[in-house]
């Protein structure tokens, strides 16, 4: 019996410890994590006239303005902004309150930290926003990262670039804004090419879009397969490379590449401003 009392009296004690790291953890959030995260703005802006530091950091170094993008609580990031909050203060593992936005979305909070100075673009081995927002598919963020200068062809060793990461997600729309921002249709992971990735997920449409920008269908991976070979055997996608194989390109598509390689990918923009017919701008410009 005493055994027994000793051993209910160790699980109590483990039980205690348990419960007081948990309640650690949420010790360390201040007022102002709490109101930014459930988006109290009266609430938040009254503990900043109040004097409370709006760089408070948790153990982990979140800080408030981290829980009002994750959040999407855009008018308390402001405040919070305004009040002089960090907009690239960073987490323990790298995460900023611009990751956070693009993880949920949030245009709105993506555009106010670019516009009061947001790196766009995070360090190789940090979690980085256009990755992110072009994983989950957010179109929107990802027009405001390139806006403000975030590279294209950003290769994260163990993701590869946004734009492999847009086909192994199957995000047509973002590989296309990539695309026709400059990113190189043949750069993926490692040897992997963008094309690989949407062949391997039987995505045609994204395969298409590739081809149009110029995927040389013939690239070799690691194990030097071609995109046909990672295609599901007798899939559409499958079909759609052995006919395209068999099928000269257009002359017209041809150019288009050629004229865009010679203007840059830094020069794309001015493609608009060149004297020329508004429907050839408009062709060179995949538009």
């Amino acid at each position: 019996m005493k055994e027994q009392a000793n051993d209910d009296e160790n699980v109590w004690n483990a039980s205690a410890v348990i419960l007081d790291i948990d309640s650690g953890s949420w010790a360390d959030r201040s007022p102002l994590h709490d109101a930014a995260s459930q988006g109290r703005l009266l609430a938040l802006r009254t503990l900043i006239l109040q004097g409370h530091n709006v760089n408070v950091l948790t153990i982990d170094h979140v800080t408030p303005l981290h829980e009002a993008c994750v959040g999407d609580h855009v008018a308390c990031a402001r405040a919070l902004i305004d009040a002089g909050a960090n907009v690239n203060a960073s987490t323990i593992d790298g995460v900023t309150p611009l990751f956070n936005a693009c993880t949920v979305g949030s245009v709105a909070c993506t555009e106010i930290l670019l516009e009061n100075g947001a790196k766009p673009q995070s360090l190789v081995y940090h979690p980085s926003p256009i990755h992110e927002a072009t994983s989950k598919g957010h179109y929107g963020c990802v027009e405001a990262l390139v806006t403000w200068g975030a590279d294209v062809d950003m290769d994260i060793p163990h993701l590869g670039t946004a734009l492999y990461t847009a086909c192994i997600c199957q995000e047509l729309e973002c590989a296309r804004k990539l695309l026709r921002e400059g990113a190189n249709v043949q750069k993926g992971k490692s040897l992997d090419s963008p094309l690989h990735a949407a062949a391997e997920k039987d995505c045609t449409a994204v395969v298409k879009l590739l081809l149009d920008f110029g995927a040389d269908i013939n690239a070799r991976n690691t194990e030097f397969q071609r995109p046909v070979d990672v295609a599901p055997p007798s899939s559409l996608t499958e079909g759609f490379l052995l006919l395209y194989e068999a099928t000269p390109r257009l002359l017209s598509q041809l150019c288009r590449q050629c004229v865009r390689s010679c203007v840059g990918r830094d020069r794309l923009h001015l493609i608009s401003h060149l004297p020329l017919p508004n429907r050839l701008k408009c062709y060179l410009q995949y538009q």
